[in-house]
């Protein structure tokens, strides 16, 4: 996706990119179901053959049938099942059969890895971590779950890769799990983009904030320079405007002030460096433009309330 200049959320969303942490081929037998619990990271499912529901974990129904595609960004608990009233067993209550590298079968029929299902549900399930690195305040707008169906018309860019991930499930060939796993990626980043040139829904604050043009032109600033020493002067002068209608034009959109969103931006970036790309505590400090590991330290622990060690020995 090429971004236009004047979209802050299009050039933030280049960003944007999927981790798998694990790939399943489940199938439910008639009168059956699979419960996922709630995770950290977010969940993707696509409906390969049959019909079922997904339910939240706050007791709403979706149907759900052959060609459809789910993402549930915060990975919210949920289940899956071939239809109301079934037996719903723990995900993690299930022995996993390797179908080849990358990617496991579960289910609750004999059938299973066996090919097509005899009237279950046949999907092919993602556990996948969203690397939206600065983006990170579009991933908790987003609904708990995400839905694009096979209608005509609906998402015309998804339904190839759709048609495509449908036809790998039968497939049985070499490679199947690392192309189901990139194609659903792929399905993944297409529905949040979708989902951001609709307008996000009906999320405000943050998201209005960029579609300003002016106020979107400081934020996008930011997220692409987090380490520079930014003052309110220069975000004002960014903005066009005085230093007191732009603190609070700022405050009024984002519902902070501009020096702690700063603030709140490095040290979520600095949690993911240290976490997840285990980098050096020091190497950190000085990309996001402090002047020596110590100052930075100070600065995690009053934004976090642990220090910088704990967080990178975590993991």
């Amino acid at each position: 996706m090429i971004p236009n200049p004047s979209d802050p959320i299009g050039e933030l969303l280049m960003g944007m990119r999927m981790r798998g942490a694990s790939y399943s081929k489940l199938h439910l037998a008639p009168t059956s179901g699979v419960a996922f619990p709630a995770c950290t990271r977010a969940r993707f499912h696509f409906i390969a053959c049959g019909t079922g529901l997904l339910e939240t974990g706050t007791g709403e129904t979706m149907p759900v049938s052959c060609g459809d595609a789910v993402l549930l960004p915060h990975g919210g608990e949920h289940a899956l099942m071939s239809r109301a009233g079934g037996v719903v067993r723990p995900f993690e209550s299930f022995e996993a059969m390797p179908l080849c590298p990358g990617m496991c079968a579960l289910g609750t029929g004999p059938e299973v890895g066996d090919g097509l299902p005899d009237g279950g549900v046949l999907v092919f399930s993602a556990e996948m971590e969203f690397e939206f690195d600065t983006l990170h305040p579009l991933t908790a707008l987003m609904p708990r779950v995400l839905h694009v169906g096979p209608a005509p018309g609906e998402e015309p860019e998804v339904r190839p890769l759709l048609d495509a991930m449908e036809r790998e499930m039968f497939a049985n060939r070499a490679g199947t799990a690392g192309i189901l796993a990139r194609l659903a990626e792929v399905v993944a980043a297409s529905v949040v983009r979708n989902w951001v040139e609709c307008g996000c829904g009906d999320a405000t604050g943050w998201v209005a904030a960029l579609r300003d043009e002016r106020l979107g032109r400081v934020l996008a600033a930011l997220h692409r320079d987090p380490g520079r020493d930014w003052t309110l002067a220069d975000m004002a002068t960014a903005m066009g405007s005085s230093r007191s209608v732009f603190a609070e034009r700022f405050a009024a959109a984002t519902g902070t002030t501009p020096l702690r969103y700063v603030a709140a931006l490095r040290m979520r970036l600095a949690e993911q460096w240290l976490s997840r790309d285990r980098r050096p505590i020091d190497v950190v400090a000085r990309e996001l433009g402090y002047q020596s590991q110590a100052a930075f330290s100070r600065a995690y622990k009053r934004v976090t309330g642990r220090s910088p060690g704990q967080t990178r020995n975590a993991r």
